[in-house]
């Protein structure tokens, strides 16, 4: 059986990022593709490496018929999101890749993103993307709500070793670089060229940046009680991957064994050999993410290293994964690519 989709938001990275990976899906089908600023154009026209691809032309949204589409996958921006979905069919099935259904509390997301929720009812029924710790519930759900590229990485190296009981939960410290692909494909001064490359700063420093909100919620609920991480996001002149290099308090080879534990039977999780640590760039392109533990000098100290593609992995490939699930197919497929190298 063949299930026919569509993406809102094809101009953007992710969105072209969906359509890459399910080009050579075999039971998915591409059938409606919207982008309001490129209307009217072929992808061909706005993504010249798909044009080997026979694909609908770009449309509005307002232009897209649902009636056959069996799965929508909402590639835009937050707060736009939460508008559109509110007006699609009920029985329509939905990934979206925004922040707009991450957060439960309908309070933590004005906090974190500065506007009133506009579906709160939709908020209530949205099940949290990430696949390997909620694959049960995704798979019976209507609406499924992304992660953040970032809080996916995060939580790939940390979750296993809060629910293990194998770290301080007081004393984690997690620095990140991320590549620019991350901040989206819009024109921003501080993204060009001659902004960006030669050079690596930090942003959202001191606590602010939204997926942190997502980090409180999860490591909280497996904790049963509060826990807050340290947290710094770095740009780095990158396209593609995040590397996440975090410092807890803990046995380092118990937090390697329960990462071991957790992952030995998850196809895109990796844990590498104790003292061996990942790159983004053995994992880019690829829905696959990398694991490493490394014993600090002092003892009782260990670094958690993840790395993983943020527009694969962390977004579009989840939100595949997740899709996979929700139509009944193996949750492997589509996406087995090898990861590209150099």
């Amino acid at each position: 059986m063949t299930y026919k989709i569509a993406i809102l938001g094809a101009s953007g990275y992710t969105g072209a990022e969906l359509v890459r990976l399910i080009a050579s899906h075999p039971s998915i089908e591409i059938a409606a593709l919207s982008g309001n600023s490129k209307a009217g154009q072929s992808m061909a026209q706005v993504f010249p490496h798909l044009r080997h691809l026979d694909l609908p032309t770009l449309t509005t949204i307002e232009d897209v018929d649902f009636a056959g589409i069996d799965l929508a996958f909402c590639a835009l921006p937050h707060k736009t999101s939460q508008e559109v979905i509110a007006k699609l069919p009920r029985d329509l099935k939905i990934v979206d890749l925004s922040a707009d259904f991450r957060l439960r509390d309908p309070q933590a997301y004005k906090t974190w993103y500065g506007n009133d929720h506009a579906a709160p009812e939709l908020q209530e029924e949205a099940v949290y993307g990430l696949t390997e710790f909620y694959r049960d519930e995704i798979a019976k759900a209507r609406l499924v709500a992304g992660t953040g590229c970032n809080a996916a990485t995060g939580q790939f190296a940390l979750r296993p070793l809060i629910s293990a009981g194998v770290i301080n939960l007081d004393e984690i410290i997690m620095d990140l670089k991320c590549a620019v692909s991350g901040a989206g494909r819009s024109l921003k001064e501080n993204l060009l060229h001659a902004e960006l490359s030669e050079g690596a700063h930090a942003y959202a420093v001191g606590g602010t940046h939204r997926h942190l909100g997502e980090f409180d919620q999860e490591f909280s609920a497996l904790a049963g009680r509060p826990v807050q991480v340290q947290f710094t996001p770095h740009l780095i002149p990158a396209n593609r991957g995040i590397l996440a290099t975090t410092y807890v308090k803990g046995d380092p080879k118990a937090i390697h064994k329960a990462l071991e534990i957790r992952y030995v039977n998850e196809t895109f999780i990796e844990v590498l050999p104790m003292n061996e640590h990942p790159s983004i760039r053995h994992v880019r392109g690829s829905n696959f993410c990398h694991i490493g533990v490394v014993a600090d000098r002092r003892d009782g100290h260990a670094i958690v290293i993840a790395a993983l593609d943020n527009l694969t992995k962390g977004s579009s490939g989840q939100a595949l994964q997740n899709a996979n699930l929700m139509l009944g197919l193996p949750e492997t497929e589509g996406l087995m690519m090898a990861p590209l190298f150099p």
